[in-house]
């Protein structure tokens, strides 16, 4: 069985949402998935002043903050997050920079990963984010699972062929209907991880 751990950082419950969606595709796919969050790094008078944020703090309460030891639990790994001027948010970059221990004995090399964002324009960075994290995996020696163009159901969720990506507008609603597409980038992820898995056996 694939071990799956999804990642996410979230101010307005989008990359929460896409996660727990990631999460069911790749239990339909037959992977143990355990779902974490990167710890907050925004002083809390910043999150008390914006309404969408403060709710997301309290829905994700209980969701465990991830650890580098996950990481190593993990066969793969999927993240999700937005952008933030084209690249990935700091509280992710902080966190990914605190795995430089496991990554000196090797331990990341040949995790699966694969990574999903959001913004608030069409063209607000998305892709760039995801390449963006997409560097530091490459330095782990990650396998890099993206979607491509291997199914259509990518081209109804934007096309976007390094990893799912959605508009939110002004009230937090996602525009483009990307459940689907979600949930077959976690499935791809899953069977890719199966493969490096039992091929290394």
């Amino acid at each position: 069985m694939v071990k799956l751990a999804v990642i996410f950082y979230s101010m307005g419950g989008t990359n929460v949402q896409l996660s727990k969606w990631a999460a069911e595709g790749a239990k339909e796919a037959g992977a143990e998935v355990k779902v974490f969050k990167v710890k907050e790094l925004a002083p809390e008078s910043a999150i008390e002043g914006n309404e969408a944020w403060k709710a997301t703090v309290e829905k994700t309460k209980d969701i465990p903050e991830v650890t580098p030891d996950d990481l190593e639990w993990a066969d793969a790994i999927i993240f999700s997050v937005p952008t933030r001027f084209g690249n990935m948010p700091s509280q992710m970059k902080q966190f990914l920079d605190t795995t430089g221990g496991l990554w000196a004995q090797g331990k990341l090399v040949n995790k699966v990963v694969s990574a999903m964002s959001s913004a608030q324009n069409p063209h607000g960075g998305q892709e760039a984010t995801i390449l963006s994290l997409y560097t530091t995996m490459y330095h782990w020696g990650a396998i890099v699972a993206a979607p491509g163009y291997s199914d259509p159901v990518t081209f109804g969720a934007g096309g976007n062929p390094y990893g799912t990506s959605v508009t939110v507008d002004q009230d937090g609603n996602m525009i483009e209907d990307v459940e689907a597409a979600v949930k077959y980038q976690a499935k791809r992820t899953v069977t890719v991880a199966g493969w490096v898995k039992n091929g290394n056996q």
